[in-house]
């Protein structure tokens, strides 16, 4: 092993072993702040890590991603979840629908659910002493409390997600509470490095850093902690989006389905649809008949994707499928500028009433830039652009939904937007340092294009095209000269 391989190596270790004091330590998802030192910490290390890796030999290179990949996935088995209660919802859900009753019906404090109770999801007396459980107000005489947050209102995930639940539910055995949705987020994770690794590896502009790529996504700090300590349902969500975006450009219905699934499994997936249609406006090359073709064999499938998974919820459902979504918006701010810390960048500049209408104009702006100019060959390319540029203009507050900006710098290799992820980090584990983060995350991304544009890296994605390209032009320039020297 070269002093190289050995210092990544070394790298790699310290953030094995930082994730593990920190997912590993006694903390509760209410008391999250505690933990964004530790997390910022895992996150130069990774960062230190990542960019080791890349001049090793691709065996090496190959056996340390793997590896690391395995110990920094298993850091999110090793304690209850860190900072989210979100879970708890998903094995009620699939408790639910085991029952034969559809989780969109019911909210969790409803008395008519009480006998699915247990005291595990629902303590009593002195079991509901803790900053992680929440009261319901149901006049339950039995039940007080509950790990569940929000438990009066009625779920928010889409069907496939709720079919994911289910599935969970019927594989684990009694008692096994949040471990198998862990282990599930761990399949699930480990299975978009093997997707990352084996397409990277295939594809000629990133075959020799494929490993240094995956490493993006397989050592991110956020992947532990948000897919397999958390268990966030983005996993499957992330996990589909990735095959979709690597299939749409040879197969695309099979691409557009790939995606409703995402799209039906986590709606956020939903903003990759842009990339997926990358170029489909450009004005040469196709008839406006063909590149409708084009978009129809994309969207066709999603919606029909998406259409099918409701229908059975639909049909076994009393009330409204989409259960709290818009409650949900409205509680995040989404719909008022002035909510919490939505727009948070735009707000520096603009008044808050704008900052919405700023918002959309902006990314409209980004979405149309893909489907014009946007590389058909690489649809993950459009699709960072428009999530990473979504991110920035509307700042959420949750760290597991930026896991697909992880993914896509995975396929892409534009580790600028890596910041965006970590922002969203810190916006959701520390108070009122949100705003800085985006702020350093998209001078970073500014930083970004400017040098790609000034000097492209040979061995990028980015780079490789353009020097074939230029490499061409000086053959065909010398084979002229040649033949009318011959000539002379």
């Amino acid at each position: 092993m070269t002093c190289r391989a050995a210092g990544t190596a070394v790298l790699l270790a310290a953030l094995v072993g930082t994730l593990a004091l920190a997912i590993g330590g006694d903390v509760v998802p209410a008391d999250r702040h505690g933990l964004f030192w530790p997390y910022a910490l895992a996150w130069a290390f990774f960062c230190a890590a990542t960019w080791a890796v890349r001049g090793l030999p691709t065996r090496q290179a190959m056996c340390l991603v793997i590896v690391g990949g395995i110990a920094v996935t298993a850091t999110g088995l090793l304690a209850p979840p860190a900072t989210s209660t979100d879970s708890y919802r998903y094995a009620w859900d699939g408790r639910v629908q085991a029952a034969g009753i559809s989780p969109y019906d019911h909210a969790p404090a409803d008395a008519a659910l009480a006998p699915l109770r247990d005291l595990w999801l629902f303590p009593r007396g002195a079991g509901c002493e803790g900053p992680d459980r929440y009261p319901i107000h149901s006049g339950d005489p039995v039940t007080s409390c509950t790990r569940i947050n929000r438990p009066g209102v009625h779920t928010i995930y889409p069907p496939l997600a709720e079919a994911y639940f289910l599935l969970v539910h019927g594989l684990s055995p009694e008692g096994a509470r949040h471990k198998p949705l862990q282990i599930g987020g761990a399949l699930l994770a480990f299975a978009t490095s093997a997707v990352l690794l084996i397409t990277l590896s295939r594809r000629a502009g990133t075959r020799a850093n494929a490993p240094a790529y995956t490493a993006c996504y397989a050592w991110c700090p956020a992947v532990p902690l948000e897919l397999v300590n958390n268990a966030h349902v983005d996993a499957l969500g992330v996990l589909l989006a990735v095959i979709a975006l690597t299939t749409v450009n040879r197969h695309r219905v099979l691409g557009g389905t790939l995606l409703g699934a995402a799209t039906a499994a986590k709606l956020l997936p939903a903003v990759t649809v842009p990339g997926a249609l990358s170029g489909v406006l450009a004005t040469g090359g196709k008839t406006p008949a063909r590149r409708m073709l084009d978009i129809l064999a994309v969207l066709g499938p999603a919606a029909l994707v998406v259409a099918l998974a409701y229908l059975p919820y639909v049909l076994a459902s009393r009330g409204s499928v989409l259960g709290y979504f818009f409650g949900y918006l409205t509680e995040e701010g989404y719909d008022d500028a002035g909510s919490r810390d939505r727009y948070a960048l735009l707000r520096l500049v603009l008044p808050d009433s704008w900052a919405f209408p700023a918002a959309l104009v902006i990314l409209g702006i980004a979405i149309f830039h893909v489907l014009r100019h946007g590389d058909a060959d690489r649809p993950w390319q459009g699709a960072l652009l428009v999530t990473g540029v979504g991110f920035l203009v509307f700042t959420p507050g949750y760290s597991w939904y930026a896991v697909l900006v992880v993914a896509l710098v995975a396929l892409d290799g534009r580790w600028e937007w890596l910041g965006v992820p970590l922002a969203s980090g810190a916006a959701y584990m520390s108070t009122g340092s949100g705003t800085i983060a985006y702020a350093l995350a998209a001078l970073a991304v500014a930083a970004g294009l400017v040098a790609r544009a000034i000097r492209p890296s040979p061995g990028s994605a980015y780079g490789a095209p353009r020097l074939r390209r230029a490499a061409g032009h000086c053959r065909m320039g010398a084979g002229a000269w040649l033949w009318k020297d011959r000539f002379r």
